[in-house]
């Protein structure tokens, strides 16, 4: 009998991933590019639409120098809007799907039902959907490169394993894909990146602490990282854009005070529906069943502080900014599952059905744009 309940969470749990992966497409095809979408299908300093991966290169170059130092995020966008709709739309669902399986990797829980949670709480939790997930720029700067910083994440975490687990086998060739994956989560977004090279130095720090020898790829990936995150924060463009904030306006405690505002909404109203699950399967792994934390706790746990701390440097905290900090959160909520299942597997259904219900909260957020788009809703 036992079997055949989880047999069933299977199946619904198939059924549930197809569903979302349908109504996602169905989403992406209604909506346009759109804003900046415009703006990046051109040269940027003209309006002479970009016809190559060189037009790309050179818009960059102006875009670092004039906009803004997320080059790598800007030139994803450039090459899916090069692509064409159709095509941006169809790599949007695999991007999105390609994101719920990096959160089961860095979690360590890689079931199907975990990985439906973490595309249901990709959306279900998500501050803005629209913004970071469906406006193709959002999704270049957000969805897309998440994937990255995610695999980044991972491949240190790995050098972590928990009580009673092994070193897992070492990554085929990590020490010349580390360059490039390193760079593309140094630079990604100007929270993002500095947060995770410090998740990377911690690592690098607990290996040496366990008497371990620390390995040439570490190093590597974490340099790449930190230059990363230097060549993305000092871009002279983002001098150029933060000019034109208008905060010189305001005093230093004035300013000070805007900034700890936009903290204090980041926290309360962007991340609130994802801490409060955190919180609830913290309190239940920790005080009811009296689970120790262990290192990857603290690491996501503290990395994710640390990206949502981060962006009191920034005059602007944009909804869509909180994204990065949700998956963090979302892994942290998936490692917990893992443990609460393992010890009490009787819980594994009520988990399931609560994730189900954010589920319907994401599938909400789409259907009633689809039904306004039709016309079903006036």
């Amino acid at each position: 009998m036992k079997n055949g309940k989880y047999q069933l969470m299977w199946i619904a749990t198939g059924i549930l991933v197809l569903v979302s992966m349908i109504v996602l497409y169905m989403t992406h095809r209604v909506i346009p590019f759109e804003m900046d979408d415009l703006w990046y299908s051109t040269m940027l300093y003209d309006d002479t639409p970009i016809t190559s991966f060189a037009d790309i290169i050179k818009s960059q170059i102006w875009h670092y120098h004039n906009w803004g130092g997320r080059s790598i995020t800007h030139g994803i966008l450039q090459l899916t809007l090069l692509a064409g709709e159709q095509a941006a739309d169809c790599l949007n669902v695999i991007f999105t799907m390609l994101l719920g399986g990096m959160v089961c990797f860095v979690s360590g829980h890689r079931r199907l039902p975990a990985f439906f949670a973490a595309i249901a709480m990709i959306l279900g939790l998500n501050a803005n959907w629209r913004m970071s997930m469906f406006w193709q720029a959002g999704a270049a700067n957000y969805l897309y490169i998440t994937v990255f910083i995610l695999a980044f994440v991972h491949c240190y975490l790995r050098e972590v394993p928990g009580r009673g687990e092994e070193l897992p086998r070492p990554l085929p060739g990590i020490t010349i894909w580390m360059i490039p994956l390193g760079i593309a989560a140094g630079w990604s977004n100007e929270n993002m990146g500095p947060s995770v090279w410090i998740l990377s130095l911690a690592v690098i720090i607990l290996v040496i602490r366990g008497g371990r020898k620390i390995k040439p790829w570490m190093i590597l990936g974490n340099f790449c990282c930190l230059g990363g995150s230097i060549m993305c924060i000092a871009a002279p463009g983002n001098f150029v854009r933060s000019g034109q904030t208008g905060e010189e306006q305001y005093g230093a405690l004035w300013r000070l005070f805007l900034r700890c505002y936009g903290e204090c909404k980041g926290a309360l109203d962007y991340l609130f529906p994802v801490l409060l699950v955190l919180a609830f399967l913290w309190i239940l792994s920790r005080y009811v069943l009296k689970q120790a934390a262990d290192a990857k706790d603290m690491l996501l746990t503290g990395c994710a502080l640390l990206s949502w701390g981060a962006l009191i440097l920034s005059p602007h905290y944009p909804d869509r900014a909180s994204f990065g900090t949700m998956l963090l959160c979302i892994c942290e909520i998936l490692a917990l599952g893992r443990k609460i299942i393992r010890q009490r597997s009787d819980l594994a259904w009520p988990l399931w059905f609560g994730t189900f219900f954010i589920w319907l909260r994401g599938m909400y957020y789409c259907g009633e744009y689809l039904a306004i788009i039709w016309g079903w809703i006036k």
